[in-house]
């Protein structure tokens, strides 16, 4: 029987913390769970976000269940994204309209949404119609920074810049992300694995082509990159898979399910025409009307077996085993 309660409807807040950058994270202890339950109607330790954040120990190094996060080795435990959700309507500046900041590392959340409501639900009246110029806002919904994250059926939902895969490597399981304008970016070292990729440009501006990932690789030697493994995108509009943010942009679309919202070029070099040789934009194994790649872009990938395997094994992600000492999701449903 679940003892963990955490409800939100409505959003309220941004949550940030500092930690060491540079350098992959340490592990949590073991076999050390501490919880602490917030619920609004006063039947938990504490009836405000913040509270419970504050009373998590600079440092932290036990798992906190069932808490939003600004401090290393919390478990944020909802009770499933159709019901918990953080919400805000922050715009303008990237680094600081996000609902959601995590800087920490070892973060792991499961069933909770992440929403920002800025360019929503009236995004129709943020369109110039004359001019046919978009005037969206950046409006981050949720921006994860630390290394060792990991989120199991959490929502993140938005229009332009959504989901801020900032840097870390990170695992995304049975996610849904929703947006129309680089919806997924950053320079994140991350595998999304069956996540249900949701286009909603078609619901504010149709005729405007927008863009599922925005990948920032700078450096060949960089390790970073976004993997979507047995995905399923759909939605509204036309989208590219993505366009570069970085002179070796990297992203890999396997064994996913593509609707028609998959635009047939698929893919933008943008600001960085001229380095379509360096970037890695790979398909593999997908099928929809969507995955059609006879019309895409030339400077597509191809990799061989063992140049693909290096993105899927979870090995990409997961090298030093730190998934396997994060909480069991499953002891405590």
């Amino acid at each position: 029987m679940k003892n963990l309660y955490l409800f939100f409807i409505g959003g309220m807040v941004l949550l940030l913390h500092c930690s060491s950058r540079g350098c992959k994270a340490s592990d949590c202890q073991p076999n050390t769970i501490s919880t602490i339950t917030v619920d609004i109607s006063g039947h938990g330790n504490f009836t405000s976000v913040q509270s419970a954040i504050d009373f998590v120990p600079e440092g932290n190094t036990q798992w906190i269940l069932a808490i939003p996060v600004n401090k290393s080795c919390i478990f944020l435990d909802g009770a499933g994204r159709e019901l918990t959700s953080i919400e805000w309507g922050d715009h303008e500046e990237t680094h600081t309209s996000a609902t959601f900041t995590s800087y920490p590392d070892n973060i792991v959340a499961k069933g909770i949404k992440f929403k920002n409501t800025y360019n929503l639900p009236d995004g129709l009246n943020k369109i110039d119609i004359m001019k046919e110029e978009l005037i969206w806002k950046q409006a981050v919904a949720a921006r994860i920074l630390g290394d060792k994250c990991a989120f199991y059926e959490c929502g993140f939902v938005g229009l332009q810049d959504t989901l801020w895969d900032e840097e870390g490597r990170h695992y995304f399981n049975s996610c849904y992300i929703e947006g129309s304008v680089d919806f997924i970016f950053g320079q994140g070292q991350s595998i999304y694995e069956g996540c249900e990729i949701s286009v909603n440009i078609g619901r504010f501006a149709p005729g405007v082509t927008g863009y599922i990932t925005a990948q920032r690789k700078q450096q060949p030697q960089d390790s970073n990159g976004f993997v979507f493994k047995n995905c399923n995108i759909s939605g509204t509009g036309t989208v590219d898979l993505g366009r570069a943010w970085g002179p070796y942009s990297t992203v890999v679309f396997y064994n996913s399910t593509m609707s028609d919202v998959i635009a047939p070029e698929g893919w933008n070099a943008w600001n960085f025409v001229n380095h379509e040789a360096n970037f890695t934009y790979v398909e593999e194994d997908n099928k929809g009307p969507g995955a059609d790649t006879s019309k895409r872009v030339p400077w597509e990938k191809k990799l061989d077996p063992n140049e693909l395997q290096k993105f899927l094994n979870m090995s990409y992600v997961d090298e030093d085993g730190w998934l396997s000492k994060t909480p069991d999701l499953t002891f405590y449903y």
